[in-house]
C-alpha cells in the first residue's frame, strides 16, 4: 500500500513527514512556498494517520520501508527529506537505512535518543470522542476542552475530525493502534546506524526536546550535523516561527 500524498510545484524531490497524530495539511503553508521556490515539495500522510492506510503494524522501521515504497512508485531519488517529531524519527532512520536516497536531511525538534511515552493525556482526551452521541465539531471541541488546556493543541488534534456521512463524525487517525504502540514513538535510533550526508536539525527555543547535551549523540550518528535553535519556538516550531523555520532550511539547501 502507497501513502497518501499532497504533491505540490515541480523540481528536485523535497519529501515532508509530520508528527506523531499529525498530516500532510500541517506542512501546507511552508510546502507552498518550497514549491514556489523551485522544489517538488511531497506532502506526505504517514500510517495510521492522515488519508493513509490503517495498519496493526507501527514502527519506525516499518514507517521508513513506506516511504522507501512511496519514493519507488513516484520514481524520486537523491531526495531532501524533512521530518518533525515522529516524522524526524522516520526520516533519522530512512537516512541511515537508504542513505543513497537522501542528499540533504532535516530533522525538526527531535532528536535520535529515546525518548518516554508521553502523550498519554492527549490520546485519553481523543478516547473521550464518543461519535455516536457527538453531532458537531463543536461538541467535540467542548469535550476535548475538559482534557486539554492549550488551545494550539486542541485546534491541532480537531483536524483530526471529518465526516464518515452525512450523520457521523470519526478519525482520521487510527486511535486504538496509536494508543496501543505509544511505546513505539519514542525509540532511540539503533546504536550503530550511522548517516554521513549533509544533516540540519532545528530546535525550537522552548521545547526541550533537544538539549545541548544532545549533541555528541546526535554528531555520532549524523557526523556532519548543524545543529540550530528557532527562538520563540516550541515543540511546532514551524507553525509557532515559520519565517525563521524557513530562512534556516533555505541556508542550509
Amino acid at each position: 500500500m502507497i501513502l497518501h500524498s499532497q504533491i505540490l510545484g515541480k523540481g528536485k524531490p523535497f519529501v515532508i513527514l509530520h508528527g506523531f497524530l499529525g498530516m500532510s495539511d500541517n506542512w501546507k503553508t511552508l510546502g507552498n512556498h518550497w514549491a514556489e521556490d523551485g522544489y517538488e515539495v511531497h506532502l506526505l500522510d504517514q500510517r495510521n494517520h492522515g488519508r493513509s492506510f490503517h495498519s496493526d503494524e507501527f514502527s519506525y522501521e516499518i514507517m521508513a520501508e513506506d516511504l522507501k515504497n512511496y519514493c519507488e512508485e513516484h520514481n524520486l531519488q537523491n531526495i531532501i527529506l524533512l521530518g518533525h517529531s515522529m516524522g524526524g524519527k522516520v526520516a533519522m532512520q530512512f537516512a541511515v537505512t537508504y542513505p543513497e536516497m537522501v542528499s540533504k536531511l532535516i530533522v525538526a525538534d527531535i532528536g535520535p535518543k529515546a525518548y518516554p511515552p508521553h502523550h498519554q493525556d492527549i490520546l485519553k482526551a481523543l478516547s473521550q470522542l464518543d461519535f455516536s452521541k457527538i453531532k458537531s465539531r463543536g461538541e467535540a471541541e467542548d469535550i476535548l476542552s475538559e482534557y486539554i488546556k492549550d488551545e494550539g493543541t486542541k485546534l491541532f488534534l480537531l483536524k483530526n475530525l471529518y465526516r464518515k456521512n452525512k450523520n457521523e463524525f470519526a478519525l482520521r487517525i487510527n486511535l486504538p493502534i496509536l494508543s496501543e504502540k505509544i511505546e513505539e514513538v519514542g525509540v532511540a535510533l539503533s546504536d550503530n546506524a550511522v548517516f554521513k550526508g549533509d544533516t540540519l536539525f532545528l530546535g525550537g527555543e522552548k521545547s526541550g526536546y533537544i538539549e545541548p547535551m544532545d549533541e555528541l549523540l546526535i554528531k555520532k550518528h549524523f557526523p556532519k550535523a548543524k545543529i540550530e535553535t528557532i527562538s520563540n519556538a516550541g515543540h511546532w516550531l514551524h507553525a509557532e516561527n515559520p519565517d525563521e523555520f524557513y530562512d534556516n532550511v533555505m541556508i542550509f539547501l
